[in-house]
């Protein structure tokens, strides 16, 4: 699964933005939403399908946590354009610079 198909799910952004507070259990994180709890599995597995979570079983729950290294992708891509952009600012504004240098007083 595509994290980034993953993410592109407000439901499983709210998901995730949850479990930066602690791991949670299924139970716990459907409470949070106006869905059944199906739906909100349904969400989970996408989510685990993709790596950017984990599940873990404790007795009869099942406890979500994320990932460490499961917004890796997403997180090099962004660093990527990042660079991208700051580099096209950088010649803008070295551009800008040696335009107004070139200018002379009173011209």
């Amino acid at each position: 699964m595509d994290p980034f198909q993953a993410i592109a799910d407000p439901s499983r952004r709210e998901i995730l933005m949850l479990l930066t507070k602690d791991r949670q259990s299924i139970n716990m994180l459907a409470g949070n939403f106006e869905m059944s709890r199906p739906a909100v599995s349904k969400h989970i597995k996408v989510l685990y399908e993709a790596g950017l979570i984990l599940i873990k079983d404790q007795g009869r729950e099942r406890y979500c946590e994320l990932n460490a290294s499961g917004l890796d992708e997403i997180k090099n891509w962004l660093v990527f354009f990042d660079q991208f952009w700051k580099q096209k600012l950088q010649n803008l504004e070295k551009l800008l610079n040696n335009m107004t240098e070139g200018e002379k007083p009173g011209s």
